[in-house]
């Protein structure tokens, strides 16, 4: 099968849905995109975890992570970031001998070290929710239309390096403007499925109808 990009950003699924075009060929990544990518999240413990996920992913695909994500759940208490910050330099060593994640000594040590420094913002905003959804992008600073030709050119935003920006301030690693734009869209701070993805309007209403933090 053909791997170039749809011009539309769609594919086709065996089920006669329209989807991202991202997810094809993979039943996992397809639940994924379905159940997960752009539906809002508004709690501290699975949007931590994301963004230690997405640091994991610098330079590697998200499929290889979301398949290993279990392992990393395992590994990393749940990404419970109260019990994180406790690690210490034998969890390094006992997670760079865990062949079920990705064993980069500098990402691992960044999980901990975001730990600790989520727990800080948590003490100074009241959650990591509540802070991360203040960047959430106005409406005006959105595509008229989400189309492929729109969303394409959107790696980063004002949004995402401004979340950055903030981030690296407080002392959090693996948090470049790209890294956070791709959390952004995950979280569902934006909606970037692509229009004509079956998802796109479910997710829309998801949006309209969650409790900001």
């Amino acid at each position: 099968m053909s791997r170039a990009i749809p011009r539309n950003g769609l594919t086709r699924g065996h089920d006669g849905r329209h989807r991202c075009f991202w997810c094809r060929g993979h039943d996992d990544y397809e639940r994924y995109h379905d159940e997960e990518w752009g539906h809002p999240a508004v709690d501290d413990q699975r949007l931590f975890e994301k963004i230690c996920l997405e640091g994991f992913q610098s330079g590697l695909s998200w499929l290889t992570i979301l398949r290993k994500r279990d392992n990393f759940r395992r590994a990393f208490a749940d990404f419970d970031f109260e019990k994180v910050a406790r690690f210490n330099s034998r969890s390094v060593e006992r997670l760079l001998g865990d062949a079920g994640i990705i064993r980069h000594r500098g990402k691992i040590e960044a999980a901990i070290n975001n730990a600790k420094r989520c727990c800080d913002l948590v003490d100074a905003e009241g959650s990591l929710a509540a802070f991360v959804w203040s960047f959430e992008p106005g409406a005006g600073s959105r595509p008229k239309r989400a189309t492929w030709s729109a969303l394409r050119r959107l790696t980063a935003t004002e949004e995402s390096a401004a979340l950055s920006k903030e981030l690296k301030r407080r002392g959090w690693r693996f948090v470049g403007p790209t890294t956070m734009y791709a959390f952004m869209q995950s979280m569902g701070l934006v909606n970037d499925h692509v229009e004509g993805c079956w998802s796109r309007d479910l997710v829309e209403a998801a949006r309209s109808n969650v409790v900001r933090p």
